[in-house]
């Protein structure tokens, strides 16, 4: 069942201990889960996916990211960069306020450090939204009560 939690979106839905609180109505309807594990970090991801004519498109990716090395946000950008090989001193990044946090985001992409060892990094698309659309998704990104 898909909930509206806003114009022009619809709930997430839950993925490893968080809730994806709104995705953008024009997201792929095909959402898909992944586990995955990068230099000692563990990734669970879902994506929203989209058909067309060559197959399929990414719309929206959030992950959760789990490790050790995850003790700062400067550490998080600098995992960040490698993960998407990019040079972190020429990644032009921004702060954006999450809740009583700080995150990081530009071109299409919004992270933060949810505490030491735990980091929650969305994706979207730019050339199918703006790259704001990042900062809106992760603004909705809350963490499960433990124990459910």
């Amino acid at each position: 069942m898909v909930t509206t939690t806003g114009p022009g979106g619809r709930d997430g839905g839950e993925l490893d201990g968080f809730h994806v609180g709104w995705v953008p109505a024009e997201a792929g309807d095909l959402v898909s889960d992944f586990a995955s594990e990068w230099e000692d970090v563990t990734f669970a991801t879902r994506v929203w996916e989209r058909p067309v004519e060559a197959g399929y498109q990414v719309d929206l990716r959030v992950h959760v990211l789990r490790g050790e090395q995850l003790t700062t946000l400067v550490r998080l950008h600098e995992f960040l960069a490698g993960y998407h090989e990019r040079d972190s001193a020429e990644w032009p990044l921004a702060e954006f306020a999450r809740g009583g946090d700080v995150g990081l985001a530009g071109g299409g992409e919004a992270f933060w450090l949810v505490r030491p060892g735990l980091a929650v990094d969305v994706l979207v698309d730019v050339e199918r939204f703006e790259a704001e659309a990042a900062i809106e998704v992760a603004g909705t990104v809350t963490e499960l009560p433990a124990g459910r």
